[in-house]
């Protein structure tokens, strides 16, 4: 079974040459996904470091199992891919069925939201962007457990506790 070091070094690969929206190396950003979910256990920081290279590289679920990824986060990282013509907010509705894959995506929108790389866009994608994410946050995080939302937050993203816990 491969560890989370195993994991990262995967990522690592799939991801080498990508870089984000802002420009920086994409590894880099799944690692701040991951990092979120580290307290909340292996396998779903394993989901994290993960969670892109379906949708993203030329890995398929059939190649993480061969690689040794446990079936959970196989099933996790799947949770979480876009499926094409799947409009974005389905597929939020499709990953808040489960409370794990909400997690996840709850990390990812989290690094995504955060306001330093958001500076780095023009000003209608940072506004067309926050408000997909902020209505993205309402659901998902009405499908997590909120002390393990908060935790994710307070590592990836603690500008957002607030509304976390607003009314």
């Amino acid at each position: 079974m491969m560890t989370l070091a195993e994991a990262d070094a995967l990522a690592d690969r799939a991801h080498a040459g990508q870089v984000d929206k802002i420009g920086v190396p994409y590894v880099a950003h799944v690692r701040a996904v991951a990092a979120g979910l580290a307290p909340l256990g292996p396998e779903l920081a394993m989901a994290g470091l993960l969670h892109d290279v379906v949708e993203d590289t030329e890995w398929t679920a059939d190649g993480l199992r061969a690689a040794g990824v446990p079936e959970r986060v196989v099933r996790l990282v799947l949770a979480v891919t876009a499926e094409p013509g799947c409009p974005y907010e389905e597929k939020i509705r499709r990953v808040a069925r489960d409370p794990d894959a909400a997690l996840v995506k709850i990390a990812d929108n989290a690094h995504n939201s955060r306001a330093d790389r958001a500076a780095a866009l023009t000003p209608e994608q940072r506004e067309r962007l926050a408000a997909k994410y902020r209505a993205a946050r309402r659901v998902l995080w009405a499908a997590a457990d909120p002390e393990r939302v908060a935790t994710i937050l307070r590592i990836v993203n603690p500008d957002l506790l607030p509304e976390l816990t607003a009314p």
